[in-house]
């Protein structure tokens, strides 16, 4: 594919074909769905093909850890996964870049996307922005099984309108709205793109929200809201740790890509992206999208509306490189697993800052959002680097987008031939 895929080696694309046909896939359709041609091979006896690497080939070509697809989606592509205890998923479906008639909040249900909590709030209508849900992206689920859902407002091709960019909480038992706090300036700007959020609910009376601000422009920061008073402020929009890297090079699908402010955009980027919370709430993690740097910061400070900005940038921390990540979701033992759009895979972090590669595979397309249960890690694989607007007006995705998950332990190794 030109600009983003013509420089693509052989050998990868032949390896896409042998494990599209090849690969292991839940048989578990989702919303506007019907059986992925992979599946569809697969089910039809069709064999894997030819390994393509060989002895001294690259072997960082190869298919590592084990994953199932859970959904694949034929229509708008998925960003912000939730899935409950009890086992149901939400997942988000953004309008920012394609202003699609879909449901942009949706639930999973026997093979469709149901328009969730109600089709009056999830699809397009005549409603005022502050009264429907307009875009939602980034989502969570806070220690009393709420979900939580940024919508960031935006409409493609058309100006953020009042009242549409705000944080929305919904009690799944009731699938009743529990929570809407609309954002507003200062800590909303024209260009403000609300993409992911953590709630911590160890402080302030009702719980303290964390947004980032990834920005459509070049105004990346954190914002903070106070859940009970619905109080906001934005934070380090100057400093480094939400910033995007001018200069920063991604290699993406084969092709090196350049961020350079002021010229067109080749690639996603922006600033503050990646979000996540330590099991205690006690730290909150994030990262530029346009950087390969995770930073964080103690929530005791970030909550504390009487801390000053020159006591938080003190405060921030740089944890070192962790791959050019967009989502970041955190498990039980404190360990951080990582999107990454360079390598079509997932990383996790040890709390020892190591890393271990959980999955990769060529079909793991701009990993987006993810998110822990307590055995397996999701994650919306979206495409967003094949949009138009990166490659020249050609929309070069390719349906299915795919929801995926791989078990946060390994799955257990046994020798059948071993004697008791």
């Amino acid at each position: 594919m030109a600009g983003q895929g013509e420089g693509r080696p052989l050998r990868r694309r032949r390896l896409l074909q042998s494990v599209m046909l090849g690969g292991c896939a839940l048989p578990v359709a989702a919303g506007l769905l019907r059986p992925s041609a992979a599946r569809a091979a697969q089910e039809a006896g069709s064999g894997g093909g030819t390994p393509t690497t060989g002895v001294n080939g690259d072997q960082g070509y190869e298919p590592a850890g084990s994953f199932e697809i859970v959904a694949d989606f034929y229509g708008p592509g998925p960003s912000g996964v939730v899935v409950t205890d009890s086992g149901r998923i939400f997942v988000g479906f953004p309008r920012h870049a394609v202003n699609h008639k879909g449901a942009t909040l949706g639930e999973l249900v026997q093979g469709r996307v149901v328009p969730w909590p109600s089709a009056d709030l999830s699809l397009p209508s005549a409603a005022a922005p502050a009264d429907r849900l307009m875009s939602i992206h980034g989502m969570t689920m806070d220690t009393q099984g709420r979900v939580w859902a940024i919508d960031d407002g935006k409409l493609a091709g058309q100006p953020l309108q009042p009242g549409a960019a705000k944080l929305v909480c919904f009690d799944p038992q009731t699938n009743r709205l529990v929570h809407k706090i609309v954002l507003k300036a200062p800590a909303l700007l024209p260009d403000s793109h609300m993409n992911d959020l953590r709630v911590d609910m160890t402080h302030g009376p009702a719980g303290t929200a964390f947004v980032t601000d990834s920005s459509f422009g070049h105004s990346p920061a954190l914002v903070v809201v106070d859940i009970a008073s619905g109080r906001q402020r934005r934070v380090l929009a100057t400093h480094p740790s939400t910033q995007a890297e001018p200069g920063f090079m991604a290699v993406v699908e084969g092709v090196p890509l350049v961020y350079t402010p002021g010229k067109p955009l080749r690639f996603v980027v922006g600033g503050a992206d990646g979000v996540t919370l330590s099991p205690n709430s006690d730290r909150l993690f994030y990262a530029p999208l346009t950087s390969r740097r995770l930073y964080s910061l103690p929530t005791a400070l970030l909550a504390d509306p009487t801390v000053s900005e020159a006591a938080l940038a003190a405060a921030v921390k740089d944890e070192g490189e962790k791959g050019t990540a967009d989502g970041l979701a955190t498990d039980a033992q404190g360990r951080i697993y990582t999107t990454n759009f360079e390598q079509d895979c997932i990383l996790r972090r040890n709390t020892d800052g190591s890393f271990d590669l959980m999955v990769h595979d060529p079909r793991i397309l701009s990993p987006d959002g993810i998110f822990c249960t307590k055995t397996h890690v999701y994650c919306t694989l979206g495409q967003w680097n094949r949009l138009a607007s990166f490659n020249g007006g050609q929309d070069k995705r390719k349906p299915p987008y795919h929801l995926i998950r791989f078990p946060i332990e390994p799955v257990p190794a046994y020798n059948t031939e071993q004697k008791i």
